[in-house]
C-alpha cells in the first residue's frame, strides 16, 4: 500500500476519547486502544489512528504529522492552528451542552466584571484565548498556566481563574462563581490544508464525517415498524411524525400494509399508544446506527 493510500487520523486521548471511540464504532470503525500504547488498531487498512491529547491535536495537523482528527475547537484557537474544519460533532462524556471556558473567581470575591482583575493574577490552560479576552476588554493582567487543579488555585493562589466547564456543578461545588464566559466551544473535525487538497484524502475524511454525521444522528431516533388495516392507515398516519414520509408496503394478507419510520425516541413513549389507537399492530421499536440524510 503505498503512503498516499493511508489516512492519519488523531484519536483525542481524555475526556473525548471514550465517546469518540463509541462514535467511529457507530459510524464502521472499530478501534482498540491499548493502555500501553498510542497507537490503537482499527479494522480498515487505509487508517491509521494516534491516540494524542486533544490539546495537542491541532498542531499536528497542522504541522502534517495528521491528516486530520477530532478535538476542541477551543484548542484550535488556543494553539491559533491554521487548519480546514470539516465538521462540527456535538458529543461528550457529560452530555450534549458545549463546553465553556468561564471566568470564575471565589463566591465571596468584590470582582464582579474583569474590569475589576486589572494587575491582578489570572491561572488558567488556555492561557491564548484569556490573554487575547483580556486585550478585548482592555484590561492588563498576569496569566500564568495552571498545570491542574485550577479549581482549588482560585481560594489561595490567584484571584480568578479560566477553566473549562460543561455543567458548572464543579465550579459550584468548589464555591466558584462565573463572572463571564470567554469561549464555547465543541468537538470539531479538523483536516490538514494539503491532505484537503488531496483528492483521495479528502474523499475519505468526508466519508468519515458523513457517517460519523450519521451516527450522532441516530442517537436521538429510533425506528417503527407496524402492520395496519389499509382502511385505518389515513388515521395512522396523521398520527405519525415522520422523519421522512413514511414506508408503506403490503402485506400478503389481503387489506394489510406494513409501515416504517423513524421518530425521535422521546416521543415514543406517547407515540406507541397512539398508534395503537389508531389500529396499529405488531408494532416494533428498533435503535438505529447510522441515519444519513
Amino acid at each position: 500500500m503505498t503512503r498516499n493510500k493511508v489516512l492519519r487520523f488523531g484519536l483525542p486521548k481524555g475526556s473525548l476519547q471514550e465517546a469518540t471511540v463509541q462514535k467511529l464504532a457507530k459510524a464502521g470503525w472499530n478501534v482498540s486502544v491499548s493502555s500501553r500504547g498510542y497507537i490503537p488498531y482499527v479494522d480498515d487498512a487505509e487508517l491509521q489512528i494516534r491516540l494524542i491529547r486533544a490539546q495537542e491535536i491541532s498542531r499536528y495537523v497542522e504541522l502534517g504529522y495528521l491528516d486530520c482528527g477530532i478535538t476542541g475547537h477551543d484548542w484550535v484557537i488556543e494553539n491559533g492552528s491554521k487548519v480546514h474544519e470539516v465538521g462540527e460533532f456535538i458529543f461528550s462524556k457529560v452530555s450534549s451542552r458545549p463546553a465553556r471556558w468561564v471566568l470564575c473567581v471565589p463566591e465571596d470575591s468584590k470582582v464582579k466584571s474583569v474590569k475589576d482583575l486589572k494587575g491582578k493574577r489570572i491561572a488558567t490552560e488556555v492561557v491564548n484565548i484569556t490573554r487575547s479576552y483580556l486585550r478585548k476588554n482592555k484590561v492588563k493582567a498576569e496569566v500564568e498556566f495552571s498545570w491542574g487543579a485550577t479549581e482549588v488555585k482560585a481560594h489561595e493562589l490567584v484571584d480568578a481563574i479560566v477553566e473549562v466547564t460543561e455543567t458548572g456543578s464543579s465550579l459550584r461545588a468548589n464555591k466558584l462563581r462565573i463572572v463571564d464566559t470567554l469561549l464555547t466551544s465543541t468537538p470539531r473535525l479538523i483536516a490538514n490544508r494539503e491532505s484537503w487538497k488531496n483528492s483521495w484524502k479528502r474523499n475519505k475524511i468526508e466519508t468519515m464525517a458523513l457517517l460519523l454525521k450519521g451516527a450522532l444522528e441516530a442517537e436521538s431516533k429510533v425506528g417503527l415498524k407496524m402492520n395496519i388495516q389499509e382502511k385505518n392507515l389515513s388515521r395512522l398516519l396523521h398520527a405519525l411524525p415522520a422523519l421522512r414520509n413514511p414506508t408503506i408496503s403490503q402485506l400478503s394478507l389481503s387489506g394489510w400494509v406494513a409501515v416504517e419510520t423513524i421518530i425521535d425516541e422521546h416521543v415514543v413513549r406517547e407515540m406507541v399508544p397512539a398508534l395503537k389507537s389508531a389500529g396499529a399492530e405488531g408494532i416494533i421499536e428498533y435503535p438505529l446506527n447510522k441515519v444519513v440524510y
